[in-house]
C-alpha cells in the first residue's frame, strides 16, 4: 500500500511540474537546486552504501555493480543526446524544432518514469528505510520530469492537446511501475546490481537535467547554497531519519 501512495505522489508531482511548465516559471529554479542536492544526497549517501552493502553479503565483484552504475549514467545520456541530436543545430532563423523532437523525449521519459516507479518498489524490498528515501528523491525530480516533458513540447510547437496526453502518460508511469515491483520479487544480487544502475541514471539527471536549470542571471549563489541544503538534508534524512 506504501508503495502505491507514493508512486501516486511521484504521479502528481509530474503533473504539478507540468502545470508550472504551461502556466508559470516561478520558483522553478529553486526548486531544480534543491532537488538536485537531494538526489546526488540519495545516491552518495543511500544508494551507493546499499549497493557496497550487497556486494559485501553477497560476495560479489564489486565491479559489476560499478560497470551497471556507468552504463545507468550513459545509457540515458546516449538516448537524450539521440533524440536532441537536432535541438543545438543552428540555422537561419534558429534553433531547429520539430514537433517529433517533442513527441521523442516525452516518450524517453515515459520509460524513465516506469523506472522511477519501479525503483521505489525495489527500495521498500530492501527496507522501508531505502524504499523512502528513493521515493523522496524520486517525488522531488518528477516535478522537473513533469516540467521538462510539457516545456520541451511547448519549445518544440506540439500541440497543447499532445502536450497533455503525453504528459498523462509520463504521470501514470510511476504507479505502473510501483505495481510492476509488487509483482516481481528481486534476488539480493540482482538488487544490489540494479541499485548500481539506477543510482548512475540518477547521477546522469542530476548533474545534467537537473542543476543546469537551477542556474540562471543572478541566482546562482541562491542555487549553490540550496543544493547543498538538498545534501545536507538527505544526509540527515539517511543516517538519522
Amino acid at each position: 500500500m506504501i508503495v502505491f501512495i507514493l508512486t501516486i505522489a511521484a504521479a502528481l508531482a509530474a503533473l504539478l511540474g507540468g502545470y508550472v511548465a504551461i502556466h508559470s516559471r516561478k520558483q522553478l529554479h529553486a526548486a531544480m537546486a534543491l532537488t538536485s542536492g537531494l538526489v546526488l544526497g540519495l545516491v552518495a549517501f543511500d544508494l551507493l552504501p546499499e549497493v557496497f552493502e550487497g556486494i559485501e553479503g553477497q560476495g560479489l565483484d564489486p565491479v559489476w555493480p560499478m560497470v551497471l552504475f556507468v552504463g545507468g549514467f550513459l545509457i540515458f545520456h546516449i538516448v537524450e543526446k539521440l533524440i536532441l541530436v537536432h535541438e543545438g543545430a543552428e540555422g537561419e532563423y534558429g534553433p531547429h524544432r520539430h514537433p517529433k523532437l517533442g513527441l521523442a523525449r516525452a516518450l524517453a521519459l515515459a520509460g524513465h518514469s516506469f523506472l522511477d516507479g519501479l525503483s521505489i518498489g525495489v527500495g521498500f524490498q530492501i527496507n522501508p528505510s531505502v524504499g523512502l528515501a528513493v521515493a523522496l528523491a524520486v517525488i522531488g525530480h518528477r516535478f522537473a520530469d513533469g516540467f521538462d516533458t510539457a516545456n520541451f513540447m511547448l519549445m518544440h510547437k506540439n500541440k497543447l492537446s499532445q502536450i497533455k496526453g503525453f504528459l498523462a502518460i509520463v504521470v501514470a508511469m510511476p504507479i505502473i511501475g510501483g505495481l510492476a515491483s509488487l509483482v516481481v520479487t528481486f534476488s539480493e544480487t540482482t538488487l544490489s546490481l540494479y541499485l548500481g544502475f539506477f543510482a548512475g541514471l540518477l547521477m546522469y539527471i542530476a548533474a545534467s537535467n537537473i542543476l543546469p536549470q537551477a542556474h540562471t542571471k543572478g541566482s546562482s549563489y541562491k542555487a549553490i547554497a540550496l543544493t547543498i541544503s538538498g545534501v545536507i538534508v538527505m544526509f540527515i534524512i539517511t543516517r538519522f531519519v
